[in-house]
């Protein structure tokens, strides 16, 4: 395979290599993906967590009789309301 890099990004190979953290262009590259895996990663488990609970709310909704908006505000209003 071969892969063209821009002037920035072979800049940016070169930066790290001068630091003396890395040896060869691939480390670099292979650090880079490692990074980029990991965050495609994590962004699936959060996708995956955040339909869960949309999935979890939807279900408690079932059993929850609906609230008219002006008693919702009330309601709200009424928390923040002070104690006397």
């Amino acid at each position: 395979m071969q892969i063209t890099l821009n002037q920035q990004q072979e800049q940016f190979i070169a930066a790290q290599l001068a630091t003396g953290n890395f040896t060869h262009a691939s480390e670099v590259v292979n650090a880079a993906l490692r990074l980029l895996e990991k965050s495609q990663a994590e962004d699936q488990e959060w996708i995956a967590d955040v339909g869960s609970k949309i999935d979890e709310a939807i279900a408690a909704s079932k059993n929850t009789p609906p609230v008219d908006g002006k008693t919702f505000i009330n309601e709200i209003l009424e928390q923040f309301k002070p104690a006397n």
